[in-house]
């Protein structure tokens, strides 16, 4: 499994119009290849009327599956333009859909190259991008007196406090990226006068949103 990666964050479009013609890109997070034909039947049924539904995706760990679809506009200047733009950001997981709807004007194939990225760039952006980190998931139980102690300094850590259960003791779930454990480990140990109990959970995806676009 990969220590981390970027994909989108959610469903997502944005429009803009170039030369009288109108551009819709929508992006959708997809983790196999029917569901990102699915995604691509999707909107060329809500866009039956569009002159093309241009698209590409990128699936697998290892980037294993890429497709481009021109679907009509001349070879090589919708799908590659939009398959670069999610290589570029280093994208995974990722399909796109750029609807154009003619608007009489030419764009040529620069400006058609240009046309396609920008509508991807825009669309991702208007998204959202999450940074997918692997993470050790740790128990920490303790007695409820150094609750407010160790709260207060978890959160204001780099680990990531996801959940407090209220029980005979209390029991903090924290997300630990992996190599850490062990620091994290010390550092409860010297928090706490060793006085509390860790356990090693679940190891997990923790999606953080960043500003990568």
């Amino acid at each position: 499994m990969l220590s981390n990666y970027y994909t989108i964050k959610q469903d997502g479009s944005n429009q803009f119009i170039i030369q009288k013609s109108r551009f819709i890109g929508y992006v959708r997070r997809v983790e196999t290849e029917e569901a990102a034909q699915a995604f691509i039947q999707e909107i060329k049924k809500k866009h039956h009327d569009a002159n093309h539904n241009c698209s590409a995706y990128i699936i697998g760990e290892h980037d294993q599956i890429q497709k481009a679809n021109d679907d009509g506009e001349p070879s090589g200047t919708a799908g590659v333009p939009i398959l670069e733009v999610l290589k570029k950001q280093a994208l995974k997981d990722t399909a796109v859909v750029v609807t154009r709807y003619f608007g009489g004007v030419k764009l040529g194939a620069g400006g058609l190259i240009r046309a396609y990225g920008s509508a991807t760039s825009q669309a991702i952006e208007a998204t959202g991008v999450v940074k997918r980190q692997l993470m050790q998931g740790i128990s920490v139980t303790v007695d409820y007196t150094m609750l407010g102690k160790l709260e207060n300094e978890i959160r204001n850590s780099d680990y990531i406090l996801s959940k407090i259960d209220y029980l005979e003791k209390v029991e903090l779930l924290v997300y630990v990226q992996n190599g850490q454990e062990q620091s994290f480990h010390d550092w409860i140990v010297d928090l706490t006068s060793n006085q509390a109990t860790i356990l090693n959970k679940d190891v997990t995806y923790i999606e953080i949103d960043t500003k990568k676009n």
